[in-house]
């Protein structure tokens, strides 16, 4: 019964071994998980903001050259733009204008760019330079704007748009 009762003190003795040895692997996986945590974030945030930049800059050169089908692509159905003077666009707004090309532009870009994602929106602010002529009648102004993108299982989508009022022409 001694050597029993020894073989069966050993085996509990080897158990509480592999329960030590296995939790302590799973508090390290722990532990790296969780340091590893706001690197993979941040590495994930700054991956939007480029893809959404992108996306964004994609955007501004259909515009440019009123390209009906990069547009619809980008933007979302329920698409809304309001303007500095409180008018609004819808998306089937914005494809009708292109695909008109009343507007030509010389110039539709955008400078002093910043985008910001929180989860999964992201806002790109920028200074827009647009340039050209609409209905044969020559424009030319600046004005900021604010684009909403929003996540969705296809890929981000350019949800909503808010423009100022056109800026005063610089001296």
């Amino acid at each position: 019964m001694a050597v029993e009762s020894r073989k069966r003190d050993q085996r509990t003795d080897i158990a509480w071994c592999q329960v030590k040895y296995a939790t302590r692997a799973l508090a390290l996986a722990i532990w790296i998980l969780i340091t590893m945590q706001p690197t993979t974030q941040a590495r994930s945030a700054a991956d939007d903001e480029k893809a959404v930049e992108a996306l964004d800059i994609e955007y501004q050169a259909a515009v440019k050259q009123n390209d009906v089908a990069t547009m619809d692509r980008i933007l979302a159905d329920d698409f809304v733009l309001v303007t500095g003077l409180g008018k609004t666009h819808t998306k089937a707004d914005l494809l009708e204008e292109a695909r008109s090309k009343r507007t030509v532009y010389e110039h539709q870009e955008d400078s002093v760019r910043k985008v910001r994602v929180w989860g999964d929106t992201a806002v790109v602010t920028a200074l827009l330079w647009a340039k050209g002529t609409e209905d044969g009648k020559p424009f030319d102004y600046r004005l900021w704007f604010s684009d909403t993108y929003v996540r969705t299982p296809t890929g981000w989508r350019y949800v909503f748009a808010q423009a100022s009022t056109r800026l005063p022409a610089a001296p």
